[in-house]
């Protein structure tokens, strides 16, 4: 974007000819053609709940409308003549603009990806309702929940009575882990903790 803001701004005050008609079609095929990728990518990506796949769609969303903004300004460039020759640099202007705000607009979900914060939703909730109704299960300690990619992946602290064996607590667990994997199938893993209640 800082690139082409450079060129753009170098060509607003040198002399040069005015964009050739044709471009104009092109960019009008780019525009329907971004703005379909964009509607079917960004359907996917809400369908697996994926930061990469909406990333892409944003994409697109961000070529459709630098390359509207470029038609316009070519277009005031072939209808206002000389004299509006530089309306296709300033639509490229805006075109940095845009770009430069659709990238700090999907750097933030994208980092929160990385840094394994925890998923908006009630995601966390519905593994605590899951986890509360296994019989044997008093209370949970913590529950951590992380994504990788369109996968979650919970760490779960369980408070048992401390009086039961080791086998029981093991059966305890995999009933657990059961329960909630079942209750929502984007559960990859489940790792289950044992601890004694009081």
């Amino acid at each position: 974007a800082a690139a082409l803001a450079v060129a753009s701004v170098r060509e607003i005050f040198l002399p040069h000819h005015g964009p050739a008609p044709f471009t104009l079609f092109v960019l009008v095929i780019a525009v329907v053609v971004k703005e379909a990728l964009f509607r079917t990518v960004s359907r996917v990506g809400r369908t697996v709940e994926s930061t990469a796949v909406t990333t892409d769609a944003w994409h697109h969303r961000a070529d459709a409308v630098t390359s509207m903004a470029a038609a316009i300004g070519i277009s005031i460039a072939l209808i206002g003549g000389e004299r509006w020759q530089r309306a296709d640099d300033y639509a490229a202007l805006f075109a940095c603009v845009v770009i430069a705000t659709t990238g700090v607009r999907l750097l933030r979900p994208a980092l929160q990806e990385i840094l394994d914060t925890a998923p908006r939703g009630g995601i966390a909730e519905s593994i605590q309702r899951a986890a509360r109704s296994v019989p044997g299960v008093i209370d949970l300690d913590k529950c951590f929940v992380r994504k990788m990619g369109v996968s979650y992946y919970v760490d779960l602290h369980v408070q048992v009575n401390g009086s039961i064996s080791v086998r029981e607590g093991h059966d305890l667990a995999h009933r657990v882990k059961d329960i909630i994997r079942g209750a929502d199938s984007r559960i990859a893993d489940v790792l289950v903790h044992i601890e004694p209640a009081g």
